[in-house]
């Protein structure tokens, strides 16, 4: 594998799309947290705008300082450990497998509910990928989407639907 050569002054300019997505997205969190309303309490001195705001800001000026890095030159140095050959095309096969199981999860999810609807998406998503360990793979799928249907519901306060098992979980 051969090194690409030293960036030149004035730096990799890709990466200053990545610059201007990350002043994007801090700004528009900080646009978001303004409309929240100023409520505070007691218990809550702070009230919920604190953290988005502070995020936002530090997105900003994340954005700012890897500006300055790009403009001087620096760059990230290459994952010692890629094991993607570059050279080869894309695997369209795995894509479209992928593509077709979350559209299938998009479209089972009310019918069928999470837990069918989200083991198959993590059942699938393995297949695609390549792992042919199918009984195995089916147990750690149940395992995941009931976990997950669990922690939303009871950790979070958030009801996944249920579909064909409603009543039962």
């Amino acid at each position: 594998m051969e090194d690409s050569p030293p960036p030149s002054r004035g730096g990799d300019r890709a990466q200053y799309g990545v610059c201007v997505f990350l002043a994007l997205l801090g700004t528009a969190v900080i646009v978001d947290a303004l409309g929240i309303a100023h409520i505070t309490s007691g218990t809550d001195p702070v009230g919920p705008r604190a953290v988005p705001l502070i995020l936002g800001t530090l997105l900003v000026v994340l954005a700012v300082l890897y500006a300055v890095d790009v403009a001087r030159g620096g760059r990230g140095e290459m994952e010692a450990g890629e094991d993607v050959d570059l050279s080869d095309g894309t695997d369209w096969r795995t894509v479209a497998l992928l593509i077709a199981v979350f559209v299938a999860n998009a479209l089972l999810i009310e019918r069928l509910g999470w837990v069918i609807s989200g083991g198959l998406l993590f059942w699938g998503t393995a297949f695609a990928l390549g792992n042919r360990h199918y009984i195995r793979n089916l147990l750690i799928a149940a395992t995941l989407s009931l976990t997950t249907f669990y922690a939303f519901a009871i950790g979070l306060g958030v009801n996944l639907p249920a579909g064909v098992l409603q009543g039962i979980l």
